[in-house]
């Protein structure tokens, strides 16, 4: 998974205050239980010595997601009176926190991105047109990224002709998706539509390329809606059918790095192999198991390859004013900061030395 969405973060000098809020819609008068969390996250950052500025402006975007229903949260990061990044997460946080620290606390944030699967999701059905007794064939389709869509969908597009005409819209409808398709690099289309309507799908199906067709999945009609307000297409399939999934960049990776691992252990797996690579600019990327286990802190220097264990250690790179900071934040700046990437696995899937590997750019003949 690239993590280019957070750069906003690192285009400004810290220190960052970074909120992490449930802003669910699915309870009895949310916005109050909101403002109450909320308060209790001000007083927290007032008193790690956050200024008025930079509290009224993450006041400003608290529970602004008014839009979106159901479960969910927000992020939020501001510096010297300004936001400089709020995201809606498709999941509430487990605890509500609000941490100020030089460098901003990201790592839950890009965990709520993973795998970070680009799809199409397709809702096609009958229905009877309103002026005669006439069948209308409906398509809905969307676009998006699983898992951030849920909170944050891409535009929805429809098309209603009659049931007589499909044979003959299936085919610009099917154009229209697979635009859709190469233009946002959908590896998946999610296709929803009831068992009887098998005919409509085959049809639809057949005018896609062929080198496409076997990306489609379909799945049966449950009746429940296509989407809530502010929510994905089709959110409750594509729970069911990405759940389990990753990103075809990051199978391509992981099993890069199985075979490295195999051939070089000790560079591969654990936290000192990844800090090492860190260091040198020497990660392509970095595999986390979930659920994630880092060490409450890792020391780190300005730049961003500046992440050791020790304090001493940040001597070796001529820095003495170092100081501890969240492991995860100062690991995902290091990544961010050489251009490299972050995989999450579960931990059944992928056993690691703490819960840490490393897939490495190039190997140092020296080591």
């Amino acid at each position: 998974m690239k993590l280019s969405f957070l750069d906003p973060l690192y285009a400004r000098p810290g220190p960052w205050a970074a909120v992490y809020l449930d802003t669910s819609r699915d309870i009895e008068d949310p916005e109050k239980a909101i403002e109450l969390r909320w308060r209790h996250l001000r007083d927290a950052l007032s008193g790690q010595g956050v200024d008025n500025v930079t509290l009224s402006a993450l006041h400003t975007a608290v529970g602004s997601d008014r839009e979106v229903s159901g479960r969910h949260g927000q992020a939020l990061f501001a510096a010297h009176g300004r936001l400089g990044l709020a995201e809606e997460l498709p999941e509430p946080p487990a605890a509500d926190s609000a941490r100020f620290t030089s460098i901003p606390d990201v790592l839950p944030l890009a965990l709520q991105h993973a795998p970070d699967i680009p799809y199409v999701a397709v809702a096609l059905s009958r229905a009877f047109a309103e002026t005669d007794l006439e069948e209308d064939v409906v398509v809905h389709y969307q676009a998006g990224r699983w898992p951030m869509s849920r909170v944050a969908p891409e535009p929805r597009y429809n098309h209603i002709g009659a049931a007589r005409d499909w044979p003959a819209n299936a085919f610009a409808v099917a154009h229209e998706l697979e635009n859709l398709r190469r233009w946002t690099d959908a590896e998946t289309i999610v296709l929803r539509c009831a068992a009887e309507d098998v005919w409509l799908r085959g049809v639809l199906v057949n005018h896609l390329p062929k080198s496409t067709q076997h990306r489609v999945v379909t799945v049966p009609d449950s009746g429940r809606p296509v989407a809530g307000p502010g929510r994905a297409l089709l959110e409750a399939e594509l729970t069911d059918t990405l759940r389990a999934t990753v990103n075809e960049r990051d199978r391509t990776l992981t099993h890069r790095y199985m075979a490295q691992r195999a051939r070089h252990p000790d560079t591969s797996e654990g936290l000192s192999a990844a800090i090492t690579a860190l260091q040198r600019g020497q990660a392509h990327c970095l595999l986390l198991t979930r659920p994630v286990n880092l060490p409450e802190s890792l020391w780190a220097g300005p730049e961003p390859t500046h992440v050791t264990l020790t304090e001493p250690d940040l001597h070796t790179f001529g820095v003495h004013t170092g100081r501890q900071e969240p492991a995860g934040a100062v690991m995902v700046r290091a990544l961010v900061g050489t251009g490299a990437e972050l995989i999450t696995v579960p931990r059944e899937e992928l056993s690691l030395q703490d819960g840490v590997g490393v897939l490495l750019r190039y190997h140092d003949p020296y080591t």
